[in-house]
């Protein structure tokens, strides 16, 4: 096993934490907060936009069995790179689209990654995500943890949350734990 860590702010945690666990070689999410200027921020902190905190995802993987760059694929194609602070009705900067890279290796990749999107035209507006290094991640409450997982007939889940993990079903069905 080869054990790495990818930190990705797109939007809602609790829509994407729901994604990047049915991934093959994805052995841990986490939700969380990143970016920001104090520690230990509580989640009523970070949705004032104050604290300069993104919502995140953790992700420990399997370099050997999923690559930062497949892990790159699902992160463009689930939520919108190209609007700034914002993820559909969510908005303010702790939804910011943002790449938390943990090493040269992963900044290279991501850099090559945006470049290659921006020259096939994939959206129709430039991408806004930023490649920031990662400083620091803060667990979220618990009650975040697996929030998709306990509350699939909330409204927001399903509504919001359901599609896109249909969707993302879809495209990428050979990716996906057994």
């Amino acid at each position: 096993m080869h054990k790495e860590i990818a930190t990705f702010a797109n939007g809602c945690f609790w829509c994407t934490e729901a994604v990047f666990q049915r991934l093959k070689g994805v052995l841990e999410v986490r939700s969380g907060f990143s970016g920001g200027n104090i520690k230990n921020p509580a989640y009523r902190e970070v949705v004032t936009g104050r604290t300069g905190h993104a919502e995140v995802l953790h992700i420990h993987y399997d370099a050997a069995v999923i690559s930062f760059q497949k892990l790159l694929e699902v992160f463009f194609a689930t939520h919108d790179p190209t609007t700034l602070n914002r993820q559909g009705n969510d908005v303010g900067t702790h939804y910011r689209s943002a790449i938390f890279f943990h090493n040269t290796a992963q900044k290279q990749t991501a850099e090559e990654f945006i470049s290659l999107l921006e020259k096939a035209a994939i959206f129709e507006a430039p991408i806004v995500t930023e490649i920031t290094c990662f400083e620091a991640f803060y667990p979220a409450e618990a009650y975040h943890e697996n929030y998709f997982e306990g509350h699939q007939e909330e409204p927001y889940c399903k509504f919001v949350i359901q599609p896109k993990l249909q969707k993302f079903l879809k495209t990428f069905s050979e990716d996906l734990k057994d």
